[in-house]
C-alpha cells in the first residue's frame, strides 16, 4: 500500500508544473485526497482537498484560482495542476489519502520538490 507524489521540478515565476498522486496496493476513488506543502524552515500547510463521495474541492487563499486538483480513476490517481506558480509556492509537496468522516489521514506520499525561482 503506497502513495507516490510526482511531477516537481525547478519552474520561472509563472509557470506551470502538474503533480501527480499515485496510489498502489488501494484505490483512491475510496479516499478523500488532500495535498499540503512544507517550505524550508515552515511548517506544514493544507494546499487542497477534494471529497470522495462528490468531488467537491477546496483550496487554500494562497492558491485559490491558480490550483486546480483533480482525480483520474481510471489511472488511480489525483492530480495538483499549478499554474502561475510564484516563488512563495516553492516547498516540497505532499499527498494524503483519507476517509471522507475522518479528520487523521492513513497514507501520505513521500514527497516531491516544487522549487520556482528566476
Amino acid at each position: 500500500v503506497q502513495l507516490q507524489a510526482s511531477g516537481g521540478g525547478l519552474v520561472q515565476p509563472g509557470g506551470s508544473l502538474r503533480l501527480s498522486c499515485a496510489a498502489s496496493g488501494f484505490t483512491l476513488d475510496y479516499y478523500a485526497i488532500g495535498w499540503f506543502r512544507q517550505a524550508p524552515g515552515k511548517e506544514r500547510e493544507w494546499v487542497s482537498f477534494i471529497r470522495r463521495s462528490d468531488g467537491i474541492t477546496y483550496y487554500a487563499d494562497s492558491v485559490k484560482g491558480r490550483f486546480t486538483i483533480s482525480r483520474d480513476s481510471a489511472k488511480n490517481t489525483v492530480y495538483l495542476q499549478m499554474d502561475n506558480l510564484k516563488v512563495e509556492d516553492t516547498a516540497i509537496y505532499y499527498c494524503a489519502a483519507r476517509f471522507e468522516l475522518q479528520t487523521e489521514y492513513n497514507y501520505w506520499g513521500q514527497g516531491t520538490q516544487v522549487t520556482v525561482s528566476s
